[in-house]
C-alpha cells in the first residue's frame, strides 16, 4: 500500500468488505453486471443501494464501489456520514472529476486496490448548520461539494453578509454566494468563476453569483475558519442549497454557518492519476493539437 495512505483497505488476512452503490439507471445496471462477478471474486460485498436510501454510516465495510456519476459520489458521501470509507468512483456520466474510472478501467485495477496497490487521498469536507436568531439550530448537514445561499424567485438582486470568525467581510449585493470546498471548485463556485484549487488542499473558495459590483471576486482562505452567511431581507424562496440540495428556506436574520466537517471524504486513487491530466481532458483545455493528441 501506498505510504501517503490514511489507512488501510482491509486486514492482511480477510477479503475487503464492499458496497455497491449507485442509481437505478439501466447504465448503471449494465455496468453492475459486469463488474460484480470481479468484485465477488476479489472481495465480500456487503451492502448494495441503488436507491440512495440505506444509512451507509452503519454498514461495516473497507470500501465503496459507486457507478454513475460525481452526483452518485456525493450522495453516497452524504449516506455514509460521519464514517467515510475509501470510494472508487467509476464514471457513466459526462464529466467525472471524482468518478475518474471507466468500467474497462475498475475491471484491470480492482483486484491491485484489493491487494493495496494504491493511494488514498483524503478530501475537505463541510459542515453545514442554520441558527436561527434564538441561536436554534434549524437544520444541518455534511457536504462535500459546497454550501449555497440562492436567491429564488422573484429572483431580484439580493444582499448576503458575509462574516468570517464572526468579523463582518462585506455585504455582497448578488444572486447568491457559494462557500465550495476544492473538491467542489469545478462544480457551481467554477461556472460563477470561481478557481480550480487542488482537491486535497484545505481551503474554501467564496464566490458570488453574478455579483453587482465589477470589483468582487471570489477569495480564497484557509479551512480553520468560520463561514457565516446572512441574508436580512431573504425572499419568499430563499434557501441554503448543500450539494445541490435545500437544506433550509431562510428567514431574516438566520445564520448560514459552513466550517470544515470532521470526516474527511477519501477518494481511492490508482497509479496513473494526474490531477492535471483530469482536468484537461475533462473541461478540454485548449493547447497544441500534437499535445492534445498524444492525450
Amino acid at each position: 500500500m501506498n505510504p501517503d495512505r490514511s489507512d488501510d483497505l482491509r486486514d492482511s488476512s480477510a477479503r475487503p468488505r464492499v458496497m455497491l452503490l449507485g442509481s437505478d439507471q439501466p447504465s448503471v445496471q449494465e455496468a453492475l453486471t459486469r463488474v460484480r462477478p470481479l468484485i465477488e471474486r476479489h472481495a465480500e460485498i456487503v451492502c448494495e443501494d441503488f436507491t440512495f436510501t440505506q444509512d451507509l454510516s452503519r454498514v461495516e465495510s473497507d470500501l465503496a464501489v459507486v457507478l454513475g456519476g460525481d452526483g452518485s459520489i456525493l450522495r453516497s458521501a452524504r449516506q455514509m456520514g460521519p464514517h467515510q470509507r475509501p470510494v472508487v468512483g467509476v464514471n457513466l456520466g459526462k464529466l467525472g472529476f471524482l468518478a475518474d474510472l471507466s468500467v474497462e478501467k475498475l475491471l484491470s485495477v480492482f483486484a491491485d486496490v484489493c491487494a493495496g496497490n494504491c493511494t488514498i487521498v483524503e478530501h475537505l469536507m463541510l459542515s453545514c448548520s442554520v441558527i436561527g436568531k434564538d441561536g436554534q439550530v434549524l437544520a444541518e448537514r455534511l457536504g462535500l461539494n459546497e454550501a449555497a445561499v440562492l436567491g429564488g424567485p422573484p429572483y431580484s438582486i439580493m444582499n448576503v453578509d458575509l462574516y468570517v470568525d464572526a468579523e463582518l467581510v462585506t455585504t455582497y449585493s448578488c444572486d447568491g454566494l457559494i462557500i465550495s470546498t476544492p473538491v467542489g471548485s469545478t462544480a457551481h463556485s467554477l461556472s460563477a468563476g470561481g478557481p480550480i484549487l487542488r482537491k486535497n488542499l484545505q481551503a474554501f473558495v467564496v464566490s458570488p453569483i453574478s455579483p453587482h459590483t465589477l470589483t468582487v471576486r471570489p477569495v480564497v482562505d484557509t479551512a480553520d475558519r468560520v463561514y457565516e452567511m446572512v441574508v436580512q431581507e431573504p425572499h419568499v424562496d430563499t434557501a441554503v442549497v448543500v450539494d445541490g440540495e435545500t437544506l433550509h428556506n431562510l428567514t431574516p436574520n438566520d445564520h448560514v454557518v459552513v466550517r470544515r466537517a470532521e470526516p474527511q471524504f477519501k477518494l481511492v486513487e490508482v497509479t496513473g492519476h494526474n490531477d492535471y491530466r483530469t482536468l484537461r481532458k475533462k473541461l478540454g483545455w485548449g493547447g497544441r493539437i500534437q499535445q492534445m493528441e498524444r492525450d
